[in-house]
């Protein structure tokens, strides 16, 4: 039975309690991690968020309707409890902040009976995903989650201390707004005022804080809700965080000017970690050329070599036709895997296959200096010695290789580098490499649609000197953007923004849009540029994202209290659900045959079933 806790007021948190308290009494409140009887004495582990202390109970220290009590405690229990601190009797725990000290206690009350937990609520759970956020409200009551949870929370804190003090405003933007879908889908939301008509919600506030700019705000920051309906994959949810802000009069340098000073205090104060400064600058096409990717991990080298030139007047087929088409013929080097065995270099082609290449070419640079290879067949020993010296080839490396269109052989060599890393044990988590990638191509070309989009946005500015290009060759075009990259990931990406008439009106015609359509979709915006904008520019940071690289996590589902899981539903809630007639009609919705087959199925369904 659940006893109430008036009259009770707790004195501080479990892991509070120091060894400068030893003798004075104190009050604690939380959750029994373990009970442990030995006959005339019991222990019990008392967790809260802030760590563990052990509770001693002993006829003589309390009445015996305690000690009864605290005989029938189990696992998960609630329970507060008065005592006075004492220098642990027994050995020390050196694993627990409190490993000195323990509280005797001289009161007992339960405030909350548990059942039996479906998983032991305990660090590093070995329980399948499914179970955990199934029950994700007890799943937060593990130690290295809410370690995780209260680190975002310092974050949020010292970020919005951090720009309150360099002269930003926190100014909310819209939830409910215009669906502009130019990029990822948009999460729609009816409106029963206006029937037929929809909101989008926010896949950033980018709109907005432009406007805000216009409206003379200098400096915004938001911690801002996002949503985009996309695939998820481990480091991406439905709905997100964004670290939102934007400044006025300002260029290129001054915006990772102060996002640089903000990473060196948030990293100091959240981990202790010195973030050097200036941090790295590279363009664009060379952490492509360099690494095969945008965001590249330069904890560890392994860096691409473009070795076209070195065999191209090979007889090996694979390389001749790649050549051939305009292609490229480029190499990784991983230093003193020669004695790999096929098999596993045969995984590795399927690795590589995976990511868009017909296959992969190898050679073992063998210790005596001899060579095993797909290919030597195809090449002279002139050209084999030339291709082994263009790559650094040493006794026990293996050379692999990828020919095809550059684009796909960097986006091959760039997965692969940073596979072999994770099997060759290069990658420390413990460091933290950042770098910047500036000088983006202004443009894109897709395939699938048949035009030119934007690389990041519409809104985002050309450098000068290559305007000269816009109208002859677009890709060639570079842009005034910039992303923040740390150990691999993107952690956050900006530009500066266009504010000249002329040049928006061509980067929408490069985008395929009549002057029609542009002010169909952003006629709010166009119209308030009328009157009068400045210079602006702007960085979005993933909180989520970097919460996840702070803690040393492989998910960001571990660093947000309730996420959502791969097809965007949650577990615990059964959201998205459906919702009944009367509700839609409201809406002036109607649902599909073919949805409502599927509802009814779902409501057939054995209570069950997942």
């Amino acid at each position: 039975m659940a006893e109430s806790m008036q009259g009770l007021h707790r004195t501080c948190r479990c892991a509070e309690v120091t060894k400068e308290m030893i003798g004075k009494e104190v009050v604690l409140m939380g959750w029994v991690q373990k009970a442990r009887d030995k006959g005339g004495i019991i222990f019990v582990d008392l967790r809260d968020r802030s760590g563990i202390m052990q509770l001693i109970f002993e006829n003589g220290s309390i009445d015996e309707e305690g000690f009864a009590k605290a005989g029938k405690l189990r696992s998960e229990f609630v329970i507060a409890v008065t005592g006075v601190v004492e220098e642990r009797g027994g050995a020390v725990n050196k694993n627990l902040a409190t490993g000195e000290i323990e509280l005797r206690v001289k009161s007992l009350r339960v405030l909350s009976e548990a059942e039996v937990p479906p998983f032991p609520i305990e660090e590093n759970s070995k329980t399948k995903d499914e179970i955990r956020l199934k029950y994700r409200y007890l799943d937060l009551r593990r130690p290295d989650l809410q370690k995780n949870i209260m680190l975002k929370s310092k974050v949020m804190m010292l970020t919005r201390q951090f720009f309150a003090k360099e002269g930003f405003l926190e100014i909310e933007t819209p939830m409910l707004g215009k669906s502009t879908p130019e990029g990822a889908r948009d999460y729609l939301v009816p409106s029963r005022v206006h029937p037929g008509h929809f909101y989008g919600l926010p896949q950033s506030p980018q709109l907005y804080k432009q406007l805000l700019m216009c409206s003379g705000y200098d400096r915004y920051i938001q911690i801002a809700r996002c949503f985009r309906d996309e695939d998820l994959r481990a480091d991406r949810q439905p709905e997100f965080t964004q670290i939102d802000m934007e400044l006025s009069f300002v260029d290129v340098d001054d915006v990772i000017d102060v996002n640089e000073r903000y990473l060196k205090k948030l990293f100091r104060e959240v981990l202790d970690v010195e973030v050097q400064l200036p941090i790295q600058r590279m363009t664009w096409q060379e952490a492509m050329d360099r690494f095969g990717s945008d965001k590249p991990d330069i904890r560890f080298g392994m860096e691409l070599v473009n070795v076209t030139e070195t065999v191209k007047d090979s007889e090996f087929v694979v390389f001749k036709n790649a050549i051939e088409a305009g292609g490229t013929v480029r190499g990784i080097n991983a230093k003193g895997q020669g004695g790999m065995a096929r098999k596993k270099i045969d995984k590795l082609v399927d690795f590589a296959k995976g990511y868009g290449a017909k296959g992969l070419a190898y050679l073992c640079i063998n210790e005596d200096g001899t060579y095993k290879s797909s290919f030597a067949k195809f090449m002279t020993e002139e050209q084999m010695n030339a291709l082994v010296a263009a790559m650094d080839g040493k006794p026990g490396d293996l050379l692999l290789f990828a020919a095809d269109k550059t684009k796909i052989v960097w986006t091959v060599l760039g997965a692969l580098r940073c596979h072999l890393a994770e099997l060759m044990g290069l990658v420390d988590k413990n460091v933290y490499r950042f770098v910047w990638i500036t000088e983006f191509p202004l443009l894109e070309w897709s395939d699938e649609e048949n035009r030119f989009t934007a690389m990041h946005h519409p809104f985002t500015m050309p450098m000068e000197e290559d305007l000269q290009y816009i109208d002859s060759d677009p890709g060639r075009v570079r842009a005034k953007a910039y992303d923040i990259v740390l150990n691999g990931n993107e952690i956050g990406g900006g530009s500066v923004r266009i504010h000249q008439d002329d040049i928006q009106e061509k980067m929408f015609e490069c985008l395929g849009f009549t002057k029609a359509e542009a002010h169909e979709r952003f006629g709010f915006l166009l119209d308030a540029f009328k009157y009068g904008v400045p210079p602006h520019a702007g960085l979005a940071y993933g909180l989520d994202r970097l919460v996840m690289l702070m803690a040393k996590q492989d998910s960001i589902r571990d660093v947000i209290a309730f996420p959502k899981v791969k097809d965007a539903s949650c577990l615990m809630t059964n959201a998205p659900d459906y919702v009944d007639d009367k509700q839609l009609a409201e809406l002036g919705i109607e649902v599909t045959p073919e949805a409502e087959a599927e509802i009814e199925a779902e409501k057939s369904a054995p209570a069950d079933a997942e």
